[in-house]
């Protein structure tokens, strides 16, 4: 498509990754690093992706201010001003809200699409045309759109979006409800249905609609932040966000936005999608030898081993011998010898290290 003088793009950035431990740390979370063994970081590739649908200075990075330093190191090429440092962590609404008032102060036309880092997409093109007909959907309509996700199975990691059975218009759908993490049974009736999505957490609206929700459904964090709505993109923004923001209730722009509106539309994608929020989801994503084992590393000799996620660095050699669907995740200070199948232990684990 012809990139839009329109249209912005907001990477969410600022998430630590505890599931993917020990690789994924506070200090260097999972969107920095290069998760796929591909050569670039899923932030890298994120931006990448999105060159295609606007101009390189109307994608923003959202991210906490202690990772600006990572992420012009990683983004050269983006200015200062793209990148957005919260001051706290308050989850995901005050966030989107605080890029929605820095962008509609610049372009008060401005159709954005606010998307997650650390998302795996393998068919990128098929992506982009969603992201056309959504944006062109909500350039002409007062709507909030979220993309869904067609289910391949009844998983009970992603909650789900229920939407009417009829589009309204070509591939957009309006949205019933949202349902949260479902138990299996419950999943395997989403699916058997037809009428839910996986809920991929990309949304695209225009900043007027979305900041008119906020005013209407989220008045706390609208009023805190339209305070300063004559500060943005000047000398004075910073220190306005610095003492303002912190004041911001903590919650998903799900719980504060999506799930009150009642002009929420949808467009179902299959573009090779995962969240890639756990070492499982990579590992259910990436190429396997005849074994079933996913292995960064050729230095290993594996006997009777299959199912396995090997990380390991390249340096290292290493013997394995009647393991079966386990990961080794080496990160040279800590070694990590677990079941996949077990993989939501992993954030406490993380929590008990730092005892030792």
């Amino acid at each position: 498509m012809e990139l839009n003088k329109n249209t912005f793009v907001a990477i969410l950035a600022g998430g630590i990754g505890s599931r993917f431990w020990p690789a994924s740390r506070e200090d260097r979370p999972k969107q920095f690093l290069d998760i796929t063994n591909c050569g670039k970081s899923l932030l890298q590739l994120t931006f990448d992706r999105f060159k295609h649908i606007c101009p390189e200075n109307q994608i923003y990075i959202v991210t906490n201010e202690q990772y600006v330093p990572l992420v012009k190191e990683q983004l050269p090429q983006v200015h200062s001003d793209q990148i957005i440092g919260e001051p706290g962590r308050n989850n995901t609404a005050p966030c989107v809200a605080y890029t929605a008032f820095k962008i509609h102060a610049q372009n008060e036309q401005a159709n954005l699409i606010v998307a997650p880092s650390d998302h795996l997409i393998m068919q990128e093109f098929s992506f982009i045309k969603t992201i056309e007909e959504a944006l062109s959907f909500s350039a002409s309509n007062d709507a909030l759109v979220t993309l869904g996700i067609q289910p391949v199975r009844p998983d009970t990691g992603y909650g789900y979006i229920q939407k009417i059975k009829t589009p309204v218009e070509g591939n957009v759908y309006k949205v019933i409800r949202f349902a949260e993490k479902p138990p299996l049974n419950t999943a395997k009736e989403y699916v058997e249905s037809g009428d839910y999505l996986w809920n991929a957490g990309i949304f695209i609206w225009r900043t007027s609609i979305l900041l008119k929700a906020f005013k209407n459904y989220a008045p706390e964090i609208y009023s805190i932040l339209h305070a300063g709505a004559d500060l943005y993109n000047t000398s004075a923004e910073d220190a306005f966000i610095k003492r303002e923001y912190p004041k911001t209730p903590s919650i998903s722009v799900d719980y504060a936005i999506m799930e009150k509106a009642d002009n929420v539309f949808t467009l179902p994608g299959d573009w090779g999608w995962s969240d890639l929020g756990t070492w499982a989801s990579l590992y259910a994503e990436s190429p396997k030898n005849s074994q079933g084992n996913v292995n960064t590393n050729e230095n290993c000799l594996l006997y009777n081993t299959t199912g396995c996620l090997l990380r390991i660095p390249e340096y290292k050699k290493l013997v394995v011998k009647d393991l079966h669907d386990f990961m080794i995740i080496d990160e040279g200070d800590i070694l990590l010898i677990h079941p996949l199948n077990k993989e939501q232990e992993i954030k406490s684990i993380a929590e008990d290290v730092k005892n030792l």
